[in-house]
Order: structure tokens, then C-alpha cells, then sequence
């Protein structure tokens, strides 16, 4: 038994006509039985969202990173993730990674002599066990996932704000308020976690539920591919296809995870 996972981002069409890089970014990390997954979207008005995004994914991923390469701390970790936290522990975590990774967004501001709200990205992380999921969302996208006993579900509503394109990011004043949080103490079999530009194709807008051909396909995927890192061949094509770009022009990310139980 074991985790699969595979994480790629696209540029959408409207940034490559503007000759703008790729603004999404999304990676994962496993260690042992727990997987911990982050995806950002840089926005649109930042000048450097696409470091920011990038910045804030990989910082998440190493506070859990330098936990695992301590023998102590990953003894801490693996017991710790044993038992399912409370809301309260799930908040309190994400609320300290966040922390974290905000003084490394006003570092890399303070190096580059420009404003940290020029690295403004949105931010979702999950860290999930075969046994159970806790999951943060500042701002938009979506994290969908099916456990065992369940069908496709989104942990989340988006931070969606009162005028077009905006949302609540990292940078925001208010990102600690506005920070959603969830746990679900199910068997977890299948986690999407995507930035808000696969929306529109993913989900039902009017009542925000997962459209399931969406998501079955991957899952399948996953399912009958021994290494997905390796054989990205069908997510790649999927990201860049011409019927997906004439349905969304915006960067696209996908992280993938199943939880293998055979």
C-alpha cells in the first residue's frame, strides 16, 4: 500500500499571447505513509507572482521536509499524523506554516528591493494519511477528494471576491482570518488539489459540486500507472490540449494523488 502522486502546471493561452511566464505552481512531497501537497496561483496584477507562487509551494513543503530529515522530529511527525488532529492542531499547523512562508516571501521582497504584494499568490496545502485529510485554502481553486466511503467532494468554496478575478492572497492583511481549514476522518483513496483556472471545466459553478467524468479519468489514471512521475505523457497532453485551452486561457495545475490499497 502506498501513495502515488504526480504534480505538472501549464501556461494558459491568454499569458503565452502576452508573452507572460506561467503564474501557477504545485509539487508534493511523501514521506512514509503521509503525503503533503501545495498549489499556488501568482496573481494576475503582481509583477513577481510567478516567483511568489513557486516560493510559496516549495517553503511549505520543506517545513514538513526539515521535520523528516530530523530522526527526533520525524518520530514526532509519524506520531503526531498517527492520530487524527484536531481542528484546532490542523489550524494551528497551517497558521504556522503560513508564518513561515510569508517571512520568506518578505526576504526574497527585501533582496529583490520590491514590494512583497509583487509576489501576491493564492495558496491550498493538504497533508493526508490513508486514514484521514486536513486541509487549508487561502483564496481560489479547489481540493476535491474521494474517500473510501464517498463520493467526489470539495473540501472548500472558493474565496471568490465581489468583483471578477479577485480573491483573498497570502500577501492579503486579512490571509489569516480569511484561511479556510478542514478535516475529514475518512479512508482516502483519491485527492485533486488544482488553482482556479481548471474550474470552470472541473466544477459546477452554480452549486459548486465536482463534475465527476472530470475527475474519474484521473483517478484511473493513477490507478493503473506504476510510477505517474515518469509516465506523465497523458497529463501533459491533457493541460496543453487544444479542447482544454478553448474552454479555459488561464495557467492550469493539477496535483494528483491516489492512495494505492492494493
Amino acid at each position: 500500500m502506498n501513495w502515488k502522486a504526480v504534480a505538472r502546471y501549464a501556461i494558459g493561452t491568454n499569458h503565452q499571447n502576452q508573452g507572460i511566464r506561467c503564474q501557477d505552481y504545485g509539487d508534493y512531497r511523501i514521506f512514509n505513509d503521509v503525503i503533503v501537497g501545495a498549489v499556488a496561483d501568482g496573481a494576475g496584477s503582481a509583477k513577481y507572482s510567478d516567483i511568489g507562487s513557486k516560493l510559496a509551494v516549495e517553503t511549505v513543503l520543506k517545513c514538513f521536509y526539515d521535520i523528516n530529515e530530523s530522526p527526533q522530529k520525524q518520530e514526532e511527525l509519524e506520531e503526531g499524523f498517527s492520530q487524527p488532529l484536531s481542528k484546532e492542531e490542523v489550524h494551528n499547523l497551517f497558521a504556522k506554516i503560513l508564518e513561515i512562508t510569508l517571512e520568506k516571501l518578505h526576504n526574497q521582497a527585501a533582496q529583490g528591493n520590491y514590494s512583497v504584494n509583487d509576489l501576491a499568490c493564492t495558496l491550498l496545502v493538504f497533508v493526508a494519511t490513508p486514514d484521514w485529510i486536513a486541509a487549508m485554502q487561502i483564496g481560489d481553486g479547489f481540493i476535491v477528494v474521494r474517500s473510501q466511503e464517498s463520493e467526489y467532494q470539495p473540501l472548500f468554496q472558493p474565496d471568490k471576491g465581489e468583483f471578477i478575478n479577485e480573491t483573498t492572497f497570502i500577501t492579503s492583511t486579512n490571509a489569516v482570518k480569511e484561511m479556510q481549514v478542514k478535516i475529514i476522518l475518512e479512508k482516502q483513496e483519491f485527492i485533486c488539489a488544482s488553482t482556479d483556472g481548471l474550474e470552470k471545466v472541473a466544477i459546477h459553478l452554480s452549486d459548486w459540486k465536482p463534475f465527476p467524468p472530470f475527475f474519474k479519468p484521473f483517478e484511473e489514471y493513477l490507478h493503473d500507472t506504476v510510477n505517474p512521475e515518469k509516465e506523465d505523457k497523458y497529463l501533459i497532453e491533457f493541460l496543453n490540449s487544444e479542447r482544454l485551452n478553448s474552454r479555459t486561457d488561464d495557467d492550469k495545475t493539477l496535483l494528483l494523488c491516489f492512495f494505492d490499497r492494493e
